[in-house]
């Protein structure tokens, strides 16, 4: 099953690989995007057929996050428009988290925002070397709300102090180091070590496989009811600042290509 925004592909292992196919602006989320993994994501779930969940990205990048036609609707939406639409992407992220299968993140190369979101939330992560990350809402007068529970479990509070808070791009080397990502490999490694990991979850008994993950998530206190409730809350917060001044000045230097107002000149000029 295809269409536009995302690849759909079955091997006869029951291995599913969901591919981001909007490689022209770097696999970045809109509405469609966003529909089409919830529902691929939601039969995967329930289908016994499926063994295994690869996520990638087509062309050079993963998920370049929000795309600029989604940004462009933040500006003129009202705050309850704003809630909705969050939630539609916290909804998508939650069902990859908990879902019952493995998951995979074959991550083909450079992840920012919502794609890193995304990393966060699959099992097993597997990077190409050349891959860049960062957390950069800060910069928009916005904060990483939707995504912050997944990306502060992997990344721990030390981390996501520094990234939440200063945007900084770091490499693969360093998103190994801080744990984001759990194995970096040469570009021309990559399918080989995305398979001997598909081999290994192939070996474990399907219903094992699904109560570990359960298990996981019990003992480290999470389900899919308080995410529920942390994804409201987060919904609201980051609609309040798409719509505060704040967001709205952030928003429209991104899309004018220009600094935010609160960027002052001798910053810039180091940062250039």
């Amino acid at each position: 099953m295809t269409d536009d925004a995302l690849l759909q592909s079955c091997d006869s292992r029951g291995v599913l690989t969901l591919t981001l196919n909007r490689p022209e602006i770097h696999n970045a989320f809109g509405d469609t995007l966003i529909a089409g993994l919830a529902d691929a994501l939601e039969r995967a779930h329930d289908d016994p057929g499926i063994r295994v969940i690869v996520i990638t990205g087509a062309g050079k990048s993963f998920s370049a996050g929000a795309d600029l036609n989604w940004m462009r609707g933040m500006l003129a939406a009202s705050a309850e428009e704003n809630e909705r639409d969050a939630l539609q992407l916290a909804a998508m992220l939650r069902c990859l988290n908990y879902n019952s299968k493995p998951t995979i993140a074959r991550v083909n190369g450079s992840a920012f925002g919502g794609g890193v979101g995304l990393i966060a939330c699959c099992d097993i992560v597997v990077a190409a070397d050349a891959a860049q990350f960062g957390l950069t809402e800060v910069h928009l007068g916005l904060v990483p709300a939707i995504i912050s529970p997944y990306v502060f479990r992997r990344i721990g509070e030390r981390h996501a102090r520094r990234y939440f808070l200063n945007a900084e791009r770091f490499d693969a080397g360093r998103a190994l180091a801080i744990g984001l990502l759990q194995e970096v490999v040469p570009m021309s490694a990559l399918d080989q070590q995305v398979e001997r990991q598909v081999q290994m979850l192939l070996r474990a008994g399907p219903v094992a496989a699904a109560q570990s993950k359960g298990l996981l998530f019990r003992v480290a206190g999470l389900d899919v009811t308080r995410q529920l409730q942390l994804d409201q809350e987060n919904a609201r917060l980051i609609a309040r600042l798409r719509v505060s001044a704040e967001g709205q000045e952030g928003l429209a230097a991104f899309l004018e290509k220009r600094p935010a107002a609160w960027v002052q000149e001798e910053t810039q000029q180091e940062h250039d």
